[in-house]
């Protein structure tokens, strides 16, 4: 065992410089060998293969030990866990080997992860399980009666399937009165007998004798086998068959037709008649042999009867036998050599595959290991393998008749999600031939591609007072990948829209990215915004793209047209001056109004529903501007009171109403009713207060409750009076959020009152408008509040204002837009009414914000409060 190891030791270190050198530095080692007794029960351990290649049990199962072989059938196999050798099919050695002398079995213990070989060479020793036996049970002689002493008389051979110690041993006779046995040996394996006359025979003595010839192996237990010889007492025949030759030695194709001469013996005998008749028969032949071979008694010609292969076995020796009439015999040797013809196809074995290989696999990684087989020999066995050349991947020759499967480029699972790689291996002889393996390889996914959206930009339109949770848009997204690599989630880029979250604005459906509105929408305070939606995978790491959405709101009719000027009842009393003298066409007031909406929407038009002398003055349909409609004389009533009706041109139509006063006089002197009507209306108001007071007082809670209710309603209420003695042109409400879109509105102009008034009555209202000129609202401004009025009101200052652009989207032709077309000048004693160029209203600060718009109707030049000494001419600045 020493030196055996000693050997395996040196020939793996051989082996391992060598083939480093020629497969690229893949480890093969020496051999490991093995002696097993035949007849083993399954599962036998043969050897400790984890021992004697010294590595732990657990590295054979890692690196997927293996045991191949060129033979289809497989003797033995390998147990991981425990690492040792063990039969996994009962071996025969009879069936295995027949006659040969040494039986031994190949095999290829395969490790991979490096890939590993070793040759292992089982040993069958054989035991004693077969008896020897004659082929014949019945052998018959013819002796004369002549017959000398010691004349020798050839038995038949039995024949014993195991060999050496377990072989043919000797032969023993039956004890009788005539005859004994001698035992020759041709050769150490080959025994035969000779029954040797040592009595003459008597024939009319005993005219038949039967003996019984025991043939014994030297097995332990000893096994035999029996013949009966039956000897027929004659005359004596003194010639044996004679053989042309000894020996005869042919050579047989494979795969040779049934019927095909293998060969012919031939053997003569000197003597006459039935002594010199000469049949023929096998005196020794192997089980396996006796299924292919057979011999004609009569010519001597051996035929195949059975299906030649070289693969199972390349060599028969068969023992022919030559006997007379009177059952003298010769034999002879017959060893018929079998020749290998091209009939086995190359075998292609898919050993190990990594199936599904990842797409980030790089190039050169191993796919597969394969193994190619053929059982011919010679150039038969030699074999070239190719692979499809439309394949990313490429064979490369390892240990022997190993090949590896690799890649030669990048893979791409969007392009190719699998492969079908056909092998095929081809051998070498005159006619060659081939086989082909195809192997389903899969590309496993890697998220490699981000979400893309079908397109850069996304646009939507939403009408303003929307309900909450209508859909806008759905954004789509693909991604080319697999499974979770390729699922889309849409989300909301964080942002803030005029300081408020996206959020409060905007939700989107994670799964289906349909985009919906979290709340109404006012087209009043933005028109539009943007937001940034990402797509998500849900891939390890994730990748994500944006794209942008911008959401368009559009305007509906949704606000009533607002009167700047007059002032709305109950704000304060507002009566204008008409001189007695005015003419047709004169221009007496203007009515004043803005909508907040955009567009025809926000298209105004003027109305007069209710008149104390109808016929008498006529408004502007789009102007605002009230005229005389005809010269005024004496006869018509002093006091005026029209009412005038303004309404969008939205769909349905929104209007709104209010009161125009008006005063047909040059002086004020000449109007004493003005003091008696404000007597009455504040009368009537402090009729109400009163009631209200006598109520409250009533409990002392409710009376805590309107004090404070009436303190704030004294801050809040406006100004009295700012002097004695006048009557008031009043000046307009100015609401804080609107813009101009040109030709939308009715402040064409900005206008002048410079009014000459008396001293008067003390109760009546009446307010100051100091010149424009010098205050003229600039294009460019936006009106903001001004705060520090000392007399408690928001009054809209010029150094305060700041003008935003007009809003373009609804224009007229300048002969179509409302107000006056030009610059106009009234003139009488007591007050001067001059428009000058125009103005535009701008949003309230306060609740103006980005992208905000605050109506489209104009603003007028606000008057400023003043205070003036009786019977001045000019006004103060505004604080």
């Amino acid at each position: 065992m020493r030196a055996c190891f000693e050997h395996r030791v040196f020939s793996c270190a051989f082996s391992i410089v060598f083939l480093a050198v020629v497969f690229n530095l893949r480890t093969v080692c020496g051999d490991l060998s093995y002696t097993v007794q035949e007849e083993k029960k399954d599962r036998y351990v043969v050897g400790n293969i984890a021992k004697d290649l010294g590595i732990n049990p657990q590295i054979l199962s890692r690196r997927k030990a293996r045991i191949d072989t060129d033979s289809s059938k497989r003797y033995v196999d390998i147990d991981l866990k425990a690492g040792v050798l063990v039969i996994a099919k009962t071996i025969d050695r009879e069936k295995l080997c027949g006659s040969r002398l040494n039986c031994m079995l190949d095999y290829e213990l395969v490790l991979e992860n490096p890939l590993e070989l070793h040759r292992i060479v089982l040993k069958i020793e054989d035991i004693n399980d077969n008896a020897p036996k004659f082929l014949n049970e019945r052998i018959t002689f013819e002796i004369r009666e002549s017959a000398l002493k010691g004349q020798r008389f050839r038995l038949d051979e039995a024949h014993d399937s195991d060999l050496g110690n377990n072989g043919l041993n000797g032969y023993s006779l039956e004890k009788n009165d005539h005859f004994i046995l001698s035992v020759q040996g041709i050769t150490e394996s080959r025994k035969y007998a000779e029954l040797v006359l040592d009595k003459e025979l008597d024939r009319e003595q005993q005219k038949d004798i039967d003996l019984i010839l025991t043939a014994f192996d030297g097995g332990n237990p000893q096994k035999s086998g029996t013949a009966v010889i039956h000897i027929t007492v004659l005359d004596a025949n003194d010639n044996s068959p004679v053989f042309s030759r000894p020996l005869y030695k042919v050579t047989l194709v494979e795969n040779s037709p049934l019927g095909t001469e293998v060969v012919t013996v031939s053997a003569t005998d000197a003597d006459e008649g039935a002594n010199g008749a000469v049949s023929y028969e096998f005196s020794r032949i192997a089980d396996n042999a006796a299924q292919l071979f057979m011999i004609d008694k009569v010519t001597g010609q051996i035929c195949v009867i059975g299906n030649i292969d070289y693969e199972e076995d390349r060599l028969y020796e068969i023992g022919v036998q030559a006997k007379d009439g009177s059952g003298l015999a010769t034999t002879a040797s017959v060893i018929i050599d079998i020749t290998d013809v091209n009939d086995n196809a190359p075998k292609i074995i898919l050993k190990s595959l990594n199936s599904p290989i990842p797409e980030s696999a790089i190039v050169d990684t191993e796919v597969a290991i394969i193994n190619v087989q053929d059982k011919d020999s010679g150039d038969n066995r030699q074999i070239h393998c190719s692979i499809q050349q439309n394949a990313p991947f490429k064979l490369n020759p390892s240990i022997k008749n190993y090949f590896s499967l690799t890649t030669t480029s990048s893979l791409d699972r969007e392009k190719e999600d699998s492969y079908n790689i056909t092998i095929t291996a081809t051998d070498g002889g005159s006619q060659p031939l081939s086989s082909s393996i195809t192997i389903h390889l899969s590309v496993s996914d890697v998220n490699d591609n981000p979400p893309a959206f079908d397109k850069q930009m996304y646009s939507t339109y939403i009408a303003e007072n929307n309900k909450a949770g209508a859909s806008l848009i759905s954004v789509t997204a693909k991604d080319p990948d697999w499974r979770q690599n390729g699922t889309v989630l849409y989300s909301l880029v964080s942002s803030e829209i005029n300081g408020v979250p996206v959020s409060s604005f905007l939700s989107v459906n994670g799964d289906t990215g349909v985009i919906h509105a979290v709340r109404s929408f006012d087209y009043e305070q933005f028109r539009n915004f943007k937001v940034q939606v990402v797509a998500r995978d849900n891939g390890s790491p994730p990748l994500s793209s944006n794209t942008t959405v911008s959401v368009f709101i559009s305007d509906e009719n949704d606000n009533s047209p607002q009167i700047l000027y007059p002032a709305p009842e109950g704000k304060s009393s507002m009566t204008e001056m008409v001189p007695k003298a005015a003419l047709s066409g004169s221009l007496v007031s203007k009515v004043i109004a803005v909508d907040a909406d955009s567009g025809q929407n926000a298209w105004l038009s003027y109305h007069i529903i209710k008149s104390t002398d109808p016929g008498l003055f006529t408004i502007g349909l789009h102007t605002g501007e009230i005229r005389a409609q005809r010269d005024i004389t004496e006869s018509d009533n002093m006091k005026q009171n029209l009412v005038i009706l303004v309404k969008d041109n939205g769909q349905p139509s929104l209007s709104t109403t209010c009161s125009v006063y008006l005063l047909i006089s040059d002086n004020l002197a000449e109007v004493p009713e003005l003091k008696d009507m404000t007597y009455e209306e504040n009368n009537s108001n402090l009729t109400s207060y009163l009631i209200i007071a006598l109520v409250s007082v009533s409990t002392f809670f409710l009376t805590f409750i309107i004090l404070i209710l009436a303190v704030r309603f004294c801050h809040r209420r406006k100004p009295r009076l700012l002097f004695d003695g006048a009557v008031a042109i009043p000046s307009a409400y100015l609401p804080p959020n609107y813009a101009e879109v040109d030709g939308a509105g009715t402040l064409r102009s900005s206008y002048n009152y410079d009014a000459y008034l008396t001293t008067g009555s003390r109760t009546s209202d009446f307010k100051f408008v100091r010149s424009y000129n010098d205050n003229t609202l600039p294009a460019s401004g936006t009106l903001k509040m001004c705060q520090d009025d000392p007399f408690g009101s928001s009054i809209i200052n010029t150094d305060c204002i700041e003008q935003k652009p007009p809003n373009n989207d609804w224009r007229m032709p300048p002969n179509q837009r409302p107000g006056p077309s030009g610059q106009h000048r009234f003139h009488t004693l007591q007050q001067r009414w001059t428009p000058y160029e125009k103005s535009r209203a701008g949003p309230r600060p306060e609740e103006a914000g980005a992208g905000a718009v605050g109506g489209t109707g104009p603003w007028p030049n606000p008057p400023h409060r003043s205070r003036t000494a009786p019977g001045s001419d000019g006004c103060s600045e505004c604080k």
